[in-house]
């Protein structure tokens, strides 16, 4: 069953819809005008029931079948948010807001469930109920953990949940999925560290950060080469580097590191942070100054649940008439994790074509690819939940 001719048709009005999103770009959980524009629509189409603020901005609608004796509640879920990123596409349509951008197709993501829930209402071609999730905040918010916290899978009877998210390269059209360990856990660190500050010509009348935060960044580096198992997926990575000190002539009496660590197992992920502990205490000690940590763990790694998986990869194959890829691991986060936590369920990726990877300046969603989103929604529906 390839795409659905009705949402083919919808393509002209999917588009407006995500091109006005694009255009007005909201940043973690100040997706106001986009959550009111999201529960206008629901409510437009007939939505059996339809909540805002949950998680926050987040809004569900709730669609019934015409039958209900399947007892079954999926749910679809979409993210809203947009990045601190100033667009550099020159669309006709590219934000009007600065510094803030729909530079990871949230706003396309937003469009296709929209699509899929206008279909779904008018059809109600399937036996169960189906609750459509809107989530601000993925892009480091944790909007998924405050809808989750809120009561969403409860609240809602939700049984199963399935996202989706456009990606760069894959063809238009095609899917790519994998069953287990999918998206890797992002968790963020802070370092404070203090020596004593001093004259540059005279370091020995000092304790010089400098030098002690560039011995720990290239200290940190070897819990990946020479701590960690090497079949194992780590990736630690030292983003900011500030001084307390802008001068030529001073060391500084302070420094302050940020940065980030992936992991996609358990262990790892504790290896992770006792050795970064100990290092950052080694270090204190060889320099004889302070070191702080502040370690925090972010989104768990993202598990799709195998039998949802094989389900959601024969909707891919029936939808795009080709086989469904096997995508590689991700070193990326994503915080529909926390809801895959609470309720087995799937992710996969649709392609976007030729286009600039997500998080760039440049990129933006092709919008030829949401008969196949909204089709993949739609079918996981009906396929799931058949009517009789």
């Amino acid at each position: 069953m390839p795409i659905k001719n009705r949402l083919a048709e919808m393509l002209p009005e999917i588009t407006e819809w995500r091109r006005d999103l694009h255009e007005h770009p909201e940043i973690l959980f100040e997706t106001h005008r986009t959550s009111a524009i999201v529960e206008e629509k629901l409510k437009a189409f007939g939505c059996d029931e339809v909540v805002g603020k949950i998680g926050r901005t987040g809004v569900v609608g709730v669609i019934k079948g015409k039958q209900n004796s399947s007892g079954k509640v999926i749910g679809l879920r979409a993210d809203m948010d947009a990045l601190p990123i100033h667009e550099q596409t020159g669309l006709e349509y590219a934000s009007k807001t600065p510094d803030a951008m729909h530079a990871c197709g949230h706003d396309g993501h937003t469009a296709m469930l929209l699509g899929a829930a206008k279909y779904l209402s008018d059809t109600r071609n399937f036996d169960g109920t189906v609750v459509v999730i809107f989530q601000p905040a993925e892009e480091g918010g944790g909007g998924g953990k405050e809808m989750c916290d809120d009561g969403l899978m409860e609240k809602f009877g939700i049984q199963e949940v399935y996202g989706m998210h456009n990606w760069p390269g894959l063809p238009v059209g095609e899917f790519a999925i994998r069953s287990g360990p999918f998206f890797a856990a992002a968790d963020l660190f802070t370092i404070e560290l203090e020596g004593k500050g001093g004259h540059a010509a005279k370091p020995h009348d000092t304790v010089d950060t400098t030098v002690m935060a560039s011995q720990l960044v290239l200290s940190l580096q070897t819990i990946a080469s020479r701590n960690a198992d090497p079949i194992e997926q780590l990736v630690v990575s030292v983003t900011s580097f500030e001084t307390s000190s802008k001068a030529h002539n001073v060391i500084p009496q302070k420094v302050h590191i940020k940065g980030t660590v992936r992991t996609l197992s358990p262990e790892t992920r504790d290896l992770a942070e006792k050795r970064m502990g100990e290092i950052c205490a080694g270090v204190a000690a060889t320099f004889g100054g302070q070191i702080e940590l502040d370690y925090t763990r972010n989104y768990p790694v993202m598990v799709n649940s195998e039998e949802q998986t094989a389900f959601a990869a024969k909707v891919a194959e029936s939808v795009s008439g080709k086989p469904t890829q096997d995508a590689p691991l991700v070193m990326g986060g994503e915080d529909f994790a926390f809801m895959l936590e609470e309720r087995p369920g799937a992710y996969i990726v649709v392609g976007n074509g030729d286009t600039a990877m997500v998080h760039h300046p440049e990129y933006n969603f092709n919008d030829e690819t949401s008969p196949s989103g909204a089709s993949w929604w739609a079918e996981i529906v009906e396929q799931r939940m058949p009517a009789a």
